[in-house]
């Protein structure tokens, strides 16, 4: 509140300016003010609380938005100051962390989710839940995981499956501006499709043909008469499965689901992408190179909108990573997002270069609950921000040698409150019927009680096991939380 406004040395009378001016809205937390001689009114240089109310009715406008004005004034040289704690909360309130959860789930839920992630990142791993299928949990608890499937493979779809931070269910109306990666299919895809394309296009357009006919197909659908090896380590792609992955890269096949194998239905794009989706991306298609340069420009624009909401607070490298855009465009688009108000430029205590803030992004005064976060997690999947933002040096384990790993295998973080205070290596064991707890770490600097994160984690565990279908929870002597989180079972 105002009168929570420290005084900083001001005369009284400029602490009352400051209440009646109404600019600064209703605070929920301590901010930090100045005077020069020019202004006779306090200035924000930085924010510690809930972002402003919005019918403060202030000279300023809604206070959610910080003016120019405000941006430009001398004593903070357009920067918004952040303590590393400040930014932590921001970054959780973004992802959608510390609500309540364990509410009935719907598709309103979902479309929530949607639109503020923009996409759930997929892999195959399947050692306690899909990936994709993690992010909603994390948010909300326990959900029926077909909320997903209806949104991604029925009318009306709200994801798509395409390749955004990696491959991913995307927000659909993020399709259009996907366009640019698309048309650069022969530059940026990967070295074996672009050789297939370029040595053998007969197969690329026997593939088409039989797509265009008969999709939905898995790669497996369709017999093109070669001999399959597994002489190599990793995918062992056929020619089938080469050409339909690049011609999903490039826009002439869309895939339409996953089969119970998890693998990818393609079908052609005008029976999976909604017609008004396909239309948006028709100027495309004989653009000029200055009309084209123009539309690639606004794409990533779009999608750098879309990365800092869902991330709060960024640096340069955050905002490339969300949507893995490239450096020239991605500096190109936060200028234009700067100069319109709706990246600020932020100073964080310990990190050295430049930073932004979403313009409309809450500041709260606390997060509180507990969730455990995947590995593929949009919080956590940028192991780089996650060091510098929450100190913490994370790696999953599964690219890791056996006898090289530290934590386990498939490892997920516990979040309470606004830190990470432990690591879990868990599987569900479908065959027994049991959630398998193979290790269990405390974090040692998370500054959480040893106490609370057992009770928290035993609380986690049975929702997650509720969720999962599982019964007993069998916890494995591995780890120097273990033998405590045992006892508490």
């Amino acid at each position: 509140m105002l009168d929570e406004l420290p005084t900083l040395g001001q005369p009284p009378q400029v602490m009352d300016r400051c209440k009646l001016s109404g600019c600064l809205g209703q605070l929920d937390m301590p901010v930090s003010v100045c005077l020069t001689s020019r202004h006779d009114t306090p200035h924000l240089t930085s924010i510690a609380g809930l972002r402003a109310d919005n019918n403060c009715g202030g000279s300023t406008g809604t206070c959610d938005h910080l003016s120019p004005e405000w941006r430009s004034h001398p004593c903070n040289n357009g920067r918004v100051h952040l303590t590393k704690p400040q930014a932590r909360r921001i970054i959780l309130a973004a992802q959608g962390i510390g609500h309540h959860r364990d509410q009935p789930v719907g598709m309103r839920q979902l479309q929530s989710a949607i639109n503020r992630l923009g996409q759930f990142q997929i892999d195959s791993v399947n050692v306690l839940a899909r990936a994709h299928l993690m992010p909603m949990y994390t948010r909300f608890g326990a959900y029926d995981p077909l909320l997903l499937k209806r949104a991604a493979q029925q009318s009306p779809r709200r994801l798509f499956e395409y390749w955004g931070h990696a491959a991913s269910l995307i927000d659909i109306d993020l399709y259009p501006a996907f366009q640019f990666r698309r048309d650069r299919a022969r530059a940026e895809s990967w070295g074996r499709m672009q050789a297939l394309a370029d040595a053998h296009p007969e197969i690329i357009d026997t593939v088409l043909t039989m797509i265009q006919g008969h999709g939905p197909a898995t790669a497996r659908d369709l017999d093109l008469g070669e001999r399959r090896t597994r002489d190599n380590w990793g995918w062992n792609w056929s020619n089938a499965k080469t050409a339909l992955e690049w011609l999903n890269w490039s826009g002439q096949v869309a895939i339409a689901g996953r089969n119970s194998q998890f693998e990818r239905l393609y079908d052609a794009p005008g029976r999976v992408i909604p017609r008004q989706y396909l239309d948006a991306t028709a100027s495309w298609a004989n653009a000029q190179p200055d009309d084209h340069a123009r539309l690639t420009h606004q794409a990533h624009v779009t999608l750098i909108r879309r990365a800092a909401t869902a991330l709060g607070v960024a640096t340069l490298a955050c905002l490339r990573d969300y949507f893995r855009t490239a450096l020239a465009p991605t500096r190109a688009a936060i200028a234009d997002l700067e100069a319109a108000g709706e990246l600020l430029p932020v100073s964080i205590d310990g990190l050295s270069g430049p930073a932004w803030l979403w313009h409309e992004a809450r500041h709260p005064r606390t997060i509180q609950g507990s969730t455990l976060v995947s590995p593929f997690d949009s919080l956590v999947f940028e192991r780089s921000r996650l060091a510098a933002f929450f100190d913490i040096d994370y790696r999953i384990g599964i690219y890791t040698p056996k006898t090289q790993r530290t934590h386990g295998y498939y490892v997920y973080l516990l979040l309470v409150d606004e830190r990470f205070a432990a690591r879990v290596d868990l599987k569900a064991d479908r065959r027994s019927g049991r959630l398998l707890v193979q290790s269990a770490w405390l974090e040692p600097d998370s500054g959480v009680p040893r106490s609370r994160v057992i009770s928290e984690l035993v609380t986690e565990l049975g929702r997650l096991t509720g969720w999962l279908g599982v019964g007993d929870i069998h916890v494995a002597e591995k780890g120097d939380l273990a033998t405590d989180l045992a006892k508490h079972l």
